[in-house]
């Protein structure tokens, strides 16, 4: 088992990244190449990134990769009210998908803060 696995954080990512899979499957195929596929990559990239970071030699290059994946996070947000303004998501499927980003915001806040706070 790598490192990351067992972080509660990457293990959310996951979640976070099957709920948006689950969601876009309904999307119209001519968007499958575009929004789609941009949300999709936004989602990925969350867990992906802590991935990425845990594999660093310091916290405080961990924490960079956390906020990064904060960023693809922030990006799903701001792409869904785009979905739900286009009618691809249902209000229910939005709040749901907005929820799961908010619980996974916190998340990646408390490890980045927990990163970056003194080890003494």
């Amino acid at each position: 088992m790598f490192n990351f696995e067992k972080l509660e954080t990457w293990q959310e990512a996951i979640e976070f990244a099957d709920l948006v899979y689950n969601l876009t499957r309904g999307f119209p195929a001519d968007e499958r190449f575009g929004f789609t596929n941009q949300l999709r990559w936004a989602a990925v990239s969350v867990s992906s990134n802590l991935a990425e970071g845990s594999s660093r030699s310091s916290r405080s290059d961990f924490a960079r990769f956390v906020e990064i994946g904060t960023g693809s996070l922030f990006e799903v947000v701001s792409q869904s009210f785009i979905g739900r303004r286009q009618g691809f998501l249902t209000e229910e499927q939005f709040k749901r998908l907005y929820a799961a980003a908010e619980k996974q915001g916190k998340m990646l806040s408390g490890l980045r803060n927990s990163l970056l706070a003194d080890p003494a």
